[in-house]
């Protein structure tokens, strides 16, 4: 496999770790990065040695591949600019702000035949490819992701903010359409959404409730999962879990068989690059498409709308 020649748009909390990754990434060659904040892209690229570019375009002449981490808002042109210009293009979750731009980012791909992947980490977290073979038809499924306050990311409710990395999860479970969502949510300390929960039905029967937010006093990141016959939780962030089975006793009585599970210690996001750089040097598809990246926004944007619902419903109408 050639060396795929990638650069990074936006250098900020976590573009620095894409730097940092991409210059150590066999089968990649980090060529250059650029920052709207040009102090903080050269300290970034003092730091990994690599070239700083004053803006994306010029950046895009000397790539193969790109990883976009700007703002939400800016994700749509950034990454429009990068596959109009044939770059393979991995952006941030969420794929971009409005459903309407996401598709014409899938539709600008494929007509490009460039990769779009989206940056939903949690996939290529060790602990998920463990427990994976063992998901078949869940019926219930129970999310927490908490952190405490940071000013970071409070551009968008929390929705799109955290939650949306449990709803793409439990999407790739293939719990069948939608059917059913209902969700309430607060601004507590930004003036989006801080806390919100969601109750989601599926076409298959199963229900997925799910609580995200950012104004906790601990950090969580767990899944928990109920299907016929076993029963499963994962901590994100120990990549540990745990598997329980039923299994038929002496007595011919139910009994419950508890498995340990570790995803061991390679970090989701360097697996998540090397996926990348794989799929665009082999054009395989992404595990985590465009086409992925717009269903979990699509899905958002449905939670969204029943936290305004609910706030209306309750006296409390939010600014769109």
């Amino acid at each position: 496999m050639r060396r795929i020649r990638v650069g990074v748009i936006g250098v900020g909390y976590l573009g620095q770790h894409h730097a940092r990754l991409y210059a150590d990434l066999p089968g990649a060659v980090l060529a250059g990065i650029t920052d709207a904040n040009l102090d903080r892209a050269r300290a970034i690229g003092d730091r990994y040695r690599v070239p700083v570019f004053p803006d994306p375009d010029s950046l895009l002449k000397r790539v193969d591949a790109v990883s976009i981490a700007v703002p939400t808002a800016a994700h749509y042109d950034v990454a429009k600019a990068c596959l109009s210009a044939g770059v393979h293009v991995l952006v941030e979750k969420p794929i971009t702000a409005t459903l309407a731009e996401a598709h014409g980012l899938v539709e600008l791909a494929r007509q490009a035949r460039r990769t779009l992947q989206v940056g939903h980490v949690e996939r290529f977290n060790p602990v998920i490819r463990a427990v994976r073979p063992y998901i078949k038809k869940p019926g219930f499924i129970e999310c927490h992701r908490l952190s405490p306050f940071i000013d970071r990311g409070t551009d968008v409710d929390v929705v799109l903010d955290l939650m949306i990395h449990d709803l793409d999860m439990v999407l790739s479970f293939d719990p069948g359409p939608v059917e059913e969502v209902h969700a309430a949510g607060v601004a507590v300390l930004s003036s989006n959404i801080d806390i919100a929960n969601a109750r989601i039905s599926f076409g298959s029967g199963c229900v997925a409730n799910l609580t995200a937010s950012r104004v906790s006093t601990t950090r969580m990141r767990r899944l928990r999962l109920f299907q016929r016959d076993l029963y499963l939780s994962v901590d994100y962030q120990t990549r540990q879990g745990i598997i329980c089975r039923r299994r038929s006793g002496q007595d011919g009585r139910p009994e419950i068989e508890t498995e340990p599970i570790r995803g061991g210690d390679d970090e989701p996001l360097r697996l998540q690059l090397e996926a990348f750089v794989r799929a665009a040097a082999t054009g395989e598809r992404p595990l985590v498409s465009g086409e992925h990246g717009a269903a979990a926004l699509d899905l958002a944007h449905r939670v969204l709308r029943a936290i305004d619902d609910f706030l209306r419903r309750h006296g409390e109408p939010r600014a769109l």
